[in-house]
């Protein structure tokens, strides 16, 4: 052997060690103590984050996280005085909603620069960016989506003799009608009155034509948003079908009426499949559904989840967390034991996914869905004016007409 040789083999065996542990320290270079805000709140979202945070922990040994529950209620109050007394956490959960007050107090770092060289960023498709972009700056990247469907007891549709799920508003009355028996403590509808509620309002607005906001300025159609209202509130208040209870009604009390059979159709997103899979049995008992659309748009929502950064501390550790949500195996862990549909086109792309009839529904909605109203203040306007104005007319105690003018008063308020 020449010495030319010899000393190449000797620089291999050298320099290959060497690499193995570049490669290994790169997955390892993340490191400190970074804590995280969320607001999840059922058994099915804490046990996904245990399993995510189990999986992150294996990838990222030299990474503390603690993890910190603020309830949704509360969360943008938390947000907010964190980001005043500079007691913030290092990342957060952001919405859409929520993201224009998150970044007129400078609360979010932009993270810009980081996803556009993120080698996961193909698989998002361009609106998924969309409800977290502000003046061209990202700020956070999705984690999951809530994808606004219906359920429906499919044992009771067919007992009346109903073909499937409603298409359309009127469809949609026809059935709750159809389903009701106030004798046997059967209501058509779970409508979701009380928190939460608001969301569903502003849909309203929407399916029956009129914009809510454009451009900074009220941009409501009057006429067509009694038109939505009354239609909705109607469900109450003239047709009887849905419970007494609805006015005060939040996602507990709606879970619990589907679950227990008071009610025939209740509307929530995929977040909920895993819960209601555990009391009934999918595809006999019950079934999932496209919302149905309304006289002029087909309105439903999805609704990403995000995860920002709120300080450039401990930013690399803070980087590995928030795009960790979004590989392979921590998101079908996640969507396993919660049932929250992915926002990556390639993890939507798996046979536990593409296989599953109760998805189906989703993946339709994912042609047609919209974001939710985005723009400073909607947040506040939704559960502070619209929906106490709204429950009033649940509870006899306003007229339509009232209510939205005192709606539109608030939102120009709000601008």
């Amino acid at each position: 052997m020449n010495n030319l040789t010899r000393r190449s083999l000797i620089k291999s065996a050298l320099v290959l060690p060497f690499a193995l542990q570049a490669a290994k320290s790169d997955l390892f270079a993340q490191s400190g103590k970074i804590n995280y805000w969320h607001h999840f709140t059922s058994e099915t979202e804490f046990k996904g984050m245990e399993r995510v945070i189990s999986l992150f922990s294996s990838k990222y040994p030299n990474v503390g996280l603690t993890q910190e529950n603020i309830p949704n209620a509360d969360f943008m109050a938390k947000f907010t005085s964190g980001v005043l007394a500079n007691a913030r956490a290092d990342t957060s959960m952001v919405t859409s909603d929520r993201l224009p007050d998150m970044v007129a107090m400078d609360g979010l770092v932009p993270i810009t620069k980081n996803v556009n060289s993120w080698n996961l960023k193909k698989y998002f498709p361009a609106n998924r960016w969309e409800g977290v972009t502000i003046d061209g700056e990202i700020y956070g990247i999705p984690a999951f989506t809530f994808v606004d469907w219906m359920y429906y007891r499919k044992d009771w549709f067919d007992e009346a003799g109903i073909s499937g799920p409603p298409k359309t508003f009127d469809e949609f009355v026809n059935a709750a009608i159809k389903l009701t028996d106030p004798s046997k403590g059967r209501y058509g509808f779970g409508m979701r009155g009380g928190g939460g509620g608001q969301m569903f309002i502003l849909d309203m607005i929407e399916s029956f034509g009129s914009k809510i906001v454009v451009d900074g300025e009220v941009a409501i159609d009057r006429k067509k948003m009694i038109d939505g209202i009354r239609w909705y509130s109607d469900l109450m208040t003239k047709h009887k079908v849905v419970p007494p209870s609805a006015p005060g009604d939040s996602y507990r009390q709606i879970m619990e009426g589907f679950k227990t059979g008071q009610t025939a159709m209740v509307w929530h997103h995929t977040g909920s499949l895993t819960e209601i899979g555990g009391a009934l049995q999918a595809g006999q008992q019950f079934m999932s559904a496209t919302r149905p659309a309304g006289p002029d748009q087909h309105v439903s929502r999805l609704a990403y989840l995000y995860n920002g950064i709120m300080t450039e501390r401990n930013f690399d550790a803070s980087w590995a967390w928030i795009s960790f949500w979004a590989e392979l195996d921590p998101t079908i862990a996640f969507l396993e034991e919660t049932g929250y549909f992915p926002s990556s086109a390639q993890v939507a792309e798996d046979v536990r996914i593409s296989g599953n009839i109760m998805y189906k529904a989703a993946v339709d909605t994912l042609s047609f869905g919209r974001l939710p109203p985005k723009f400073i203040g909607v947040s506040g306007w939704a559960s502070g004016t619209v929906l106490p104005e709204f429950q009033k007319i649940l509870v006899g105690d306003s007229t339509v007409e009232n209510a939205v003018d005192r709606m539109i008063k608030g939102l120009e308020e709000t601008l």
